[in-house]
């Protein structure tokens, strides 16, 4: 069995795991850095009653406190399927350095997941989408960026 063949099984049986005891969607995810498994986990939105508790996202947030930061340059996601748009998105921001998956997104419309509405509505105007996003004007706006801006001591991530 190859390293990546290795990992992947270790996101399945999350994948299984999780699946039979109920806890979440048929996914599974492993974050590696190193060759060490830093986070691992099953999908929990059932569990947890959290829409956000994805396999990637909680296997994300256990190797950023296993690692005690929240970019992960070097590590490399192994997940069941490919990563929904809310998931890739933490990919991104996390700094996940390359991911492995099995399954694709056809193949998760084809359990019942389909994430399509997500990627058409991510490119539309906000004027555009199907849940309205209006925007407000606030005079503690403007102060929030300037005293942002101001602080020496803030860091950008």
């Amino acid at each position: 069995m190859t390293v990546h063949e290795t990992f992947l099984k270790i996101a399945f049986d999350e994948a299984f795991e999780g699946m039979r005891n109920r806890s979440g969607g048929p996914f599974g995810a492993v974050v590696v850095c190193n060759g060490e498994v830093i986070g691992k986990s099953a999908n929990r939105v059932l569990a947890t009653h959290d829409p956000t508790a994805h396999a990637e996202i909680s296997a994300i947030r256990q190797a950023c406190e296993a690692t005690g930061h929240y970019h992960l340059p070097g590590a490399t996601l192994y997940t069941t399927c490919e990563p929904c748009p809310m998931c890739l998105g933490a990919i991104y921001w996390s700094g996940i350095s390359e991911v492995y998956y099995a399954l694709t997104r056809e193949d998760a419309e084809r359990m019942g997941f389909s994430d399509n509405h997500i990627y058409q509505e991510v490119t539309r105007d906000p004027d555009n989408r199907n849940i309205p996003f209006i925007q407000l004007s606030s005079p503690a706006a403007e102060q929030l960026i300037s005293e942002w801006n101001r602080n020496p001591d803030r860091e950008l991530y």
